[in-house]
């Protein structure tokens, strides 16, 4: 067990059972206080209604649990982040309304409450059914959420059922005036802690959504840092547990995740300095406090949503034991019918069931036949982990990416004669192997089956030497890019400013050819090469710079006042640039990317003409991305062949195709304006260019380090 993960999950416990422990405490005190003395009012009903909440509660988690298993895993990644969504938004609705409400609702609540018991016994446990039942649901719901962002089962529960303890131990101390705390105070500070946690559940609910394809950005990284940090340190997996951060994050999770903290704790905060109303009704009497005073103030979630309406109570009457079945019994009876009525997703009849565990991975895996065929994965270990089913070199042949704790997953794969070994990578706790199994081409149904080709996994270390390469192309174009900026700077010194302009085109493709997309080389690559769009000024915003700037002055009759001083730090830019490159390019993971962005850039900025600044040159610099594409290709060529041998001849075709598309928009031996190419032309080479990005998409799939766990 960590306690990191078991932490949120007991703060949650706490703060949600103490809210539904007061709320039972309320309606206790309201029966003593109805009874009157000599006459003992009956408990039941409000047990009753509590035992009904409970197995509301047992059974949302059930139906949750069940329905999540036949789900895909583009499913369960689409249901986890809706739902990690929605609990964000209830949360954070349950934390406002209670620090807004809490401080006046004391006196509102003691006349709810009566206001209930008379209606009836079978009132009361419907109200009580109704007040523990909202604080159950939404307490499964973020029990639920956080344990999949932590991504294990067993800690999660242990804390949220300490949690749960401990809210009941104070609960019927306060109820039996052994104690007194200041529940204010108490909700105020677990307030800002509940915040943080469901921040990073916002994190991991956005997250899953983009894996799910239903937002953008899943390749668009924050940060990854899984390759350095080690996830299995304390402190590492502290700071998982308690903020539900990654070690590896896009930047929508990241943005969320601030923006969400910033925003809320700031109301928080401004809504604590407010001060509050004055209470409508009188001061309780002290004879009361032990029991209620203390419970009222802090129980308000609950109970003044339970107190909200009586025509539940009309309704139920004054039979609690009829009540009190029908609450019990029928979330029970829909929880069976729907488990039972599920498709089965992880019945050993569609596949060879094989167990992932925290010390084991495939542990049943003893035999296998040839030919096609289908495993149910299911995973016991407590934390979400990739499944590899790998071959005797290493190769991967079938995998299940994401697998969350305690879900079964479909892993499908054709297998020929050779040996093959599960590979686990388990979230916190490294890879572990199954036993080898060899599989015989005689044996079986399969006899002579032919396997697909098997994906060899990519290391860091393959990479290097591309990224090697890389550097050293880059290396001299940036050298001639200096040179030519220096030319440049020089014309516009003398106002010559026609060859100023050629200078620029040379000096634009020289930097396409670099390959940089996507904001490659960070800051150094927006100054040299920034667009205007998003910036306050425009095209007249001081930090419009570059290459873009000059081409926008050059081409709107900027004078050589405003034109030098923009190539003197465009000249400074690219000299830094080539001492720090270096460090710049230092991730071997992101050449892959690049295979595939450099023209994704062109698509996107080039051929929509957003790029224009007045030169026109929109397909001329297409031409040079395409081969800022080749040589990256042929940098990762070897390891692209042994992965997928026809993929470089099929691209290198397409390439082709697509360069001889952009010279056929030129005219007299030059390139004509992008305004003035013919639609006809136009339509070629983007239908061209879309063809050979469907085929280079492949590329980073197809190279992508297995990530850290």
């Amino acid at each position: 067990m960590t306690w990191a993960d078991a932490f949120p999950n007991l703060l949650i416990g706490l703060r949600e059972g103490l809210e539904a422990g007061l709320v039972i405490s309320i309606l206790l005190a309201a029966l003593r206080r109805t009874g009157g003395e000599g006459r003992r009012v009956s408990s039941a009903p409000v047990w009753l209604g509590v035992v009904g909440a409970v197995a509301v509660s047992a059974s949302f988690a059930t139906i949750l649990t069940f329905s999540v298993d036949v789900l895909s895993s583009s499913g369960q990644e689409m249901l986890g982040g809706l739902l990690s969504v929605f609990t964000v938004v209830l949360v954070t609705g349950m934390v406002f309304w209670m620090r807004k409400t809490a401080a006046s609702l004391s006196g509102e609540l003691r006349s709810k409450v009566a206001a209930a018991t008379q209606l009836g016994a079978g009132a009361l446990a419907a109200t009580a059914f109704l007040a523990v039942g909202r604080e159950g649901l939404e307490t499964t719901l973020f029990l639920w959420t956080a344990a999949k962002a932590s991504g294990e089962t067993v800690s999660p529960l242990i804390g949220a059922g300490l949690g749960l303890a401990l809210a009941s131990l104070a609960c019927w101390l306060l109820f039996r005036r052994a104690i007194r705390i200041n529940l204010g105070v108490f909700f105020s500070r677990t307030a800002l802690a509940l915040l943080v946690i469901t921040a990073g559940v916002l994190a991991y609910g956005l997250g899953e959504l983009q894996n799910a394809g239903l937002l953008p950005g899943h390749t668009w990284l924050a940060f990854d840092v899984s390759g350095t940090v080690p996830t299995s340190s304390w402190w590492a997996t502290l700071i998982t547990g308690v903020t539900e951060l990654t070690t590896r994050m896009t930047v929508l999770q990241v943005v969320a995740w601030a923006v969400y903290l910033g925003v809320t704790v700031i109301l928080f905060v401004r809504a604590a300095r407010t001060p509050a109303p004055a209470p409508a009704s009188a001061p309780q009497p002290a004879a009361e406090a032990g029991a209620g005073a203390g419970a009222e103030a802090a129980g308000s979630s609950a109970a003044g949503s339970a107190a909200r309406d009586t025509r539940p109570g009309i309704l139920a009457g004054r039979s609690p034991w009829t009540v009190g079945a029908v609450i019990v019994v029928v979330p029970a009876l829909v929880a069976t019918a729907v488990v039972v009525f599920l498709p089965s997703g992880g019945s050993t009849t569609a596949g060879t069931q094989v167990d992932v565990t925290a010390s084991g991975c495939a542990t049943g895996w003893t035999s296998g036949h040839a030919g096609a065929q289908t495993f149910q994965v299911v995973n016991k270990s407590g934390r979400a982990g990739e499944i590899n089913l790998d071959n005797a070199s290493g190769a991967i042949v079938a995998e299940i990416e994401t697998l969350g704790p305690a879900t079964t997953g479909t892993m499908a794969a054709t297998l020929g004669a050779g040996e093959y070994t599960f590979k686990c990578l388990i979230s916190g706790r490294g890879t572990t192997s199954s036993k080898t199994v060899t599989i015989s081409a005689a044996s079986g149904s399969g006899s002579g089956a032919k396997a697909p080709v098997a994906v060899k996994r990519v290391s860091v270390a393959d990479l290097k030497p591309a990224t090697a390469q890389y550097r050293a192309y880059v290396a001299p174009q940036l050298a001639t890019l200096g040179r030519t900026v220096t030319a440049l700077r020089g014309d516009i010194a003398h106002h010559h400013l026609d060859t100023a302009r050629k200078d620029w085109l040379s000096a634009q493709l020289t930097w396409d050819k670099v390959g940089a997309a996507y904001g490659s080389f960070g800051d150094l690559g927006d100054a040299i090469d920034g667009l205007p769009q998003g910036l306050p000024g425009g095209v007249h915003d001081k930090d419009f710079t570059g290459l873009h700037r000059l081409e926008y002055g050059l081409w709107h009759g900027a004078g050589t006042g405003d034109l030098l001083p923009v190539a003197d730090r465009l000249r400074t830019d690219v000299a830094t640039l080539r001492h720090k490159l270096p460090q710049v390019t230092v991730d071997p993971t992101d050449l892959p990317l690049r295979s595939h962005e450099i023209l994704e850039d062109a698509l996107r900025d080039r051929l929509t003409g957003a790029a224009d600044q007045g030169s026109g040159a929109m397909y001329a610099e297409t031409e040079a991305d395409v081969a800022g594409t080749r040589v990256v290709l042929d940098e990762l060529a070897p390891l692209i062949r042994a992965r997928s041998p026809k993929l470089l001849p099929t691209a290198a075709s397409q390439l082709d195709s697509l360069d001889t598309a952009l010279r056929a928009t030129r005219k007299h031996g030059g390139w004509e304006p992008f305004k003035d190419v013919p639609l006809t032309q136009r339509q070629q080479v983007d239908a061209r260019i879309g063809s050979v990005l469907e085929t280079l998409a492949s590329v980073p799939d197809l190279l992508e380090v297995p990530l850290s766990r």
